[in-house]
């Protein structure tokens, strides 16, 4: 067989440049996961039968979304102009680079947080400027606020803030997001709400105030839809329009979207589990505390922790066992564990393992 030739394509040098996105590995289902922040029980069992009743029919047919668009705008208490729907967050952020980044441009994020913050603005040929988390993980407010009131030219084009932030599990506080968007006259402001559930604080109903705010949600969390992709955008009708724009005309599958009225309609469910990974939560942080590790306030399904020199070892005994724990290279050093609350019994079961093990 002849050998390949070589490639002479141009490749843009935004792609050549990307480091690459560390997603969760395969053979996955049948191990304890706590590696990724998903819902470890699964969805509501109304989502199955909802999924159940899709007719051959619907299958051929592209998606339609005015209703459901609708009824879920009804359930967070928005306007249907208010509110896009897209293919998990990802896709909304990578609308967002498509929208309004051209190469050269410049975004603000701090440091760590969701790695697809910085591919997507790499992606477009943006600047990245990234600021960091303090020692006790909260969101370096006044630094922000220096680079946002810059002149037009060199302002920030967007700025990206997960409340709770991943990997932190931290929330930064309202009234300081409220001083960041005061200042933020010239950026646009993404608030990436996808740990909502179980922080309880969101600012969804300030789109009506600030025409530059956008708010994202995912059906991945709480929800258990992961595999599903489908996420909400919310802001100012007029931005979501020009947004609109710049879409492919059937970013979310129609299973998609029966799954999300499904798992709306179902409060009860949702409470429930959201009430357990609360509990579970806290039982997670008196364990880690209980080892010697140091973990930070977390408004997540998610603990941040400190092991330092025993992290690495840690995560690869678990791994043995058949338990999965995500160790965060992205500090200053190494020793950073994230690890996902599922329910109490994952987490007695987790803590057991390391009692073995540390």
């Amino acid at each position: 067989m002849n050998a390949p030739k070589k490639l002479n394509i141009p490749i843009r040098k935004s792609v050549l440049a990307l480091a690459p996105y560390n997603a969760p590995r395969e053979g996955r289902a049948r191990k304890l996961r706590l590696d990724f922040n998903e819902n470890t029980v699964g969805c509501s069992p109304k989502v199955l039968r909802a999924l159940s009743r899709i007719t051959a029919a619907q299958m051929a047919i592209y998606p339609e979304y005015q209703e459901t668009t609708r009824r879920l705008a009804r359930f967070f208490r928005v306007r249907p102009a208010q509110m896009h729907l897209t293919n998990g967050i990802d896709d909304a952020l990578h609308l967002i680079a498509d929208t309004f980044l051209e190469s050269g441009d410049s975004v603000l994020i701090a440091e760590p947080t969701f790695d697809m913050y910085r591919f997507f603005a790499e992606l477009a040929g943006a600047r990245v400027t990234a600021l960091r988390y303090d020692d006790e993980m909260r969101f370096p407010v006044d630094a922000a606020i220096q680079i946002l009131r810059r002149p037009s030219e060199i302002a920030p084009r967007v700025l990206y803030i997960a409340t709770p932030n991943n990997p932190t599990g931290t929330v930064v506080p309202q009234k300081d997001l409220r001083r960041i968007l005061n200042a933020a006259a010239r950026t646009l402001v993404l608030i990436d709400e996808a740990y909502f559930d179980f922080s309880g604080e969101t600012i969804l109903p300030w789109i009506r105030r600030y025409p530059n705010l956008l708010v994202a949600r995912t059906f991945s969390k709480s929800s258990g839809l992961a595999a599903l992709r489908i996420g909400c955008l919310f802001g100012n009708p007029e931005i979501l329009a020009v947004m609109r724009g710049a879409c492919t005309p059937y970013p979310v599958n129609t299973a998609a979207l029966v799954a999300a009225e499904a798992a709306v309609a179902d409060k009860r469910f949702a409470r429930s589990y959201t009430r357990e990974v609360l509990k579970s939560r806290a039982l997670l942080e008196k364990g880690l505390q209980q080892f010697g590790a140091r973990i930070y306030p977390s408004g997540a399904n998610f603990v941040l922790a400190d092991f330092g020199p025993r992290a690495h070892r840690l995560a690869k005994s678990l791994e043995r066992k058949g338990i999965l724990i995500r160790e965060r290279k992205d500090f200053p050093r190494e020793g950073f564990v994230r690890i996902s609350a599922g329910t109490r019994a994952d987490t007695r079961k987790l803590l057991r393992a390391m009692k073995g093990i540390l």
